[in-house]
């Protein structure tokens, strides 16, 4: 049997926790099971509508209080290190990570060995800085050497702050105005011990591929790895070793010309979408960042959505806009939106909206946006909705009056 394309989207989705709205309203232990769930949060700090780490969570939780992120990462519940990107990661997870924080090398960009060989002595000095006086942020040492600023012109103590967060000598113990607040990691984390809590490497990877085929829902072998970022898989736990192993299953989608991983535990839900259960009923907007989307190519093969984000794109040159968050339509990606949050004035500015070309404009769809766009509004404070642009009249029409 096959699986179609749209049950294969919507265990993916259920996988995620999009498949249907929230049940109930949100608390503060639903933000920390979402995250354990996914095994990742993704962070970025663009903020013309709510960064994306909460809006990752709206999309999943609905409305939730946005501060219940940063108590998790200051109880000791989650932690901060590279993954996809840089995020937050449940903390039984560190020891995965350990590995790259002990043996940096390979790690790219994120780790400016140039920096560390040549300034050995300042790093030496900002940890010492740390172990006598505490935490610290960047912005607690004064600049002084006249340049500004800028992504490319750290000054030394953040270049030193980075490379030993990087090597895993400090750890973010808190987010103060969503800036890092560092501190040792004897102290952040001080049950770990590399001596006797350190695993295996290939073991630890393997399990870190396991849960990215459980994150997924559904997926084929050539999206597994970046949903980490790991490097290339070893043959050990390439999946079809894994299957072998009877550690995942594989199953067949109508249309992919490659079969199919997906976790035991998702047994349920492969019975379900055979069954014709699982039914998308969620409508929401996504963050560029969300792993829905991020990996461009699955978006692409799975929704059929090619997507690109723009915001480093010269603005004569942008086809959407400058932030466009993907619309999430009962279990379909059917447009974007370019939106604004003017917070001091209460007012959301929808900058743009455009459906995919094959989408048709009903009642129904004009139902479910202007329900999600007020949502959104909503928890953002800004409880004004005002659409400049859309390309379908009629939906402009349509939302306003239900926006009224």
């Amino acid at each position: 049997m096959q699986l179609s394309i749209t049950a294969a989207r919507n265990i993916h989705l259920a996988a995620q926790g999009l498949l249907n709205p929230p049940k109930q309203r949100a608390d503060k232990d639903a933000v920390l099971k979402t995250i354990q769930n996914m095994g990742v949060l993704q962070i970025d700090t663009i903020s013309v509508v709510a960064r994306s780490p909460y809006l990752v969570l709206w999309s999943r939780l609905g409305d939730y209080q946005s501060e219940w992120l940063e108590q998790h990462l200051e109880e000791g519940k989650l932690f901060e290190y590279w993954s996809h990107e840089a995020c937050f990661l449940p903390i039984e997870s560190f020891g995965r990570y350990r590995h790259q924080m002990l043996n940096p090398e390979s790690m790219g960009w994120k780790f400016n060995q140039t920096w560390l060989r040549e300034n050995a002595s300042h790093v030496r000095q900002i940890l010492k800085h740390i172990k006598e006086f505490g935490a610290c942020r960047s912005a607690d040492f004064e600049r002084t050497d006249g340049k500004s600023g800028g992504w490319w012109e750290w000054k030394p103590e953040k270049r030193s702050l980075e490379v030993l967060f990087t090597t895993g000598k400090v750890m973010v113990a808190r987010r103060q105005k969503f800036h890092r607040v560092y501190d040792l990691t004897e102290r952040v984390h001080p049950h770990w011990n590399d001596q006797r809590d350190l695993g295996n490497l290939l073991d630890d990877q393997r399990q870190q591929v396991l849960d990215a085929v459980k994150a997924l829902g559904i997926c084929k072998a050539s999206w597994i790895a970046d949903y980490f970022r790991m490097k290339k898989l070893a043959p050990e736990i390439q999946a079809e070793n894994l299957y072998q192993q009877g550690l995942l299953q594989k199953i067949a989608v109508k249309g992919w010309d490659e079969v199919a991983y997906f976790h035991p535990q998702h047994q349920g839900l492969i019975e379900q979408a055979f069954a014709g259960q699982l039914r998308a009923t969620h409508t929401c907007f996504l963050s560029p960042f969300d792993p829905v989307v991020w990996d461009r190519k699955r978006a692409s093969e799975l929704f059929d959505f090619d997507y690109r984000l723009e915001c480093y794109t010269p603005e004569a040159k942008r086809q959407f806009g400058y932030f466009t968050l993907p619309i999430l339509r009962r279990g379909k990606l059917i447009g974007r939106i370019d939106a604004k949050a003017h917070r001091k004035i209460g007012v959301m500015e929808v900058k743009a909206l455009h459906l995919e070309d094959d989408v048709s404009v009903s009642d129904a769809i004009a139902k479910d946006l202007a329900k999600a766009l007020q949502a959104f509004a909503d928890w953002h404070k800004t409880p004004q909705v005002q659409i400049k642009r859309c390309d379908q009249l009629d939906l402009k029409a349509a939302l306003q009056l239900a926006l009224e």
